[in-house]
């Protein structure tokens, strides 16, 4: 038998499958992936719009774009490590995708603690496997994976290099951030090692706040400190425009990892680069994202290394800067 269907019902029937189609489409299609982005530091950080910028730029080589097909749940825990854990179990019940904790080893333990499923890409300046992070640094195993920057492994050449330049001193000390234990303890031990292999006396002073820093530097006056080691911490790179001037001001001889401290009058700085290392762990969130795992993925590691010293603020602290280091610096800041 024939049906006919008139105009008028065709057109009706055309035009229900039109309208229903546009949304049938859109039910199937999958929803756009979340960052969970945790981060010990504040977001009005000097330095953040920088590491953000180097973030997205490794999400952008991955073919990520925030807002477009990728979404990012930033948590910042204002500089207080305590404050950690309650965010990341926040990132969790909210159901993130994946968890990046750049430059920050506390951030990156709190987030292993308290997911072994969800996986996690940290920047650390600490060794990755010592503090169980992974099984190793080829086979990470698990549910992370990441990025190691040579923070602790470069604090005796630091001391090294700031012995250089003070030769005559025989007092040094070095700032460490005590809320940080994972970092701290290595920093320390490395430290204590290298200036009593060079017959140096040191002293290690304590600052888990910035409030705490006027403190520190009237300890150093107090104690006659030839120089200032800054230990690495994410604490003191949020803050090297504040610690640079301090130093300057106490007629300190310090040095720090990354060049914002010398750019800010500090005296030399001695490191890879962080920004490069957050760009890193956004390449591997992106890589994650589209389907790789974590156990997958080696862990990066930097090897470059930059010395950078500030000439200017040599002379106003009446240290000549001898010629074979001025040689071997990358940058000389006139």
């Amino acid at each position: 038998m024939t049906v006919t269907i008139g105009r008028r019902e065709l057109l009706a029937a055309l035009g229900g499958a039109v309208a229903v189609w546009p949304f049938g489409a859109r039910a199937q299609q999958p929803a756009m992936p979340v960052i969970g982005f945790l981060d010990p530091r504040s977001s009005d950080d000097a330095l953040t719009p920088v590491f953000l910028r180097a973030f997205r730029q490794g999400l952008k080589e991955t073919g990520y774009v925030e807002g477009e097909n990728v979404a990012v749940q930033y948590r910042w825990a204002e500089n207080q490590n305590d404050r950690l854990p309650a965010l990341v179990a926040d990132l969790i019940r909210r159901g993130v995708t994946v968890i990046a904790t750049p430059a920050s080893t506390p951030a990156a333990l709190a987030a292993k603690a308290a997911t072994t499923t969800i996986p996690i890409v940290f920047t650390t300046a600490g060794d990755p496997v010592r503090l169980g992070l992974v099984g190793s640094l080829s086979r990470p195993g698990g549910n992370v994976t990441g990025v190691t920057t040579l923070g602790v492994e470069l604090v005796p050449k630091r001391l090294e290099l700031l012995h250089e330049l003070v030769p005559t001193a025989t007092t040094m000390a070095l700032l460490i951030n005590p809320t940080s234990p994972a970092l701290a303890e290595p920093t320390t031990t490395y430290m204590q090692a290298a200036a009593s292999a060079r017959g140096l006396k040191i002293h290690v002073l304590h600052a888990s706040t910035k409030l705490d820093f006027d403190t520190v530097f009237a300890t150093l006056i107090q104690l006659r400190a030839d120089g200032l080691a800054i230990g690495p911490d994410a604490l003191f790179t949020s803050r090297a425009e504040e610690l640079a001037p301090l130093a300057l001001r106490h007629r300190v001889p310090a040095i720090y990892q990354y060049p914002q401290f010398t750019a800010a009058s500090g005296l030399m700085s001695y490191s890879d680069s962080l920004a490069d290392a957050y760009r890193q762990a956004g390449v591997y969130v992106g890589r994650i994202l589209k389907g790789e795992r974590p156990a997958d993925l080696p862990v990066q590691q930097s090897t470059k290394v930059e010395l950078i010293i500030n000439l200017k603020t040599a002379r106003a602290l009446g240290i000549t800067v001898p010629l074979p280091l001025l040689a071997r610096a990358d940058e000389v800041i006139e």
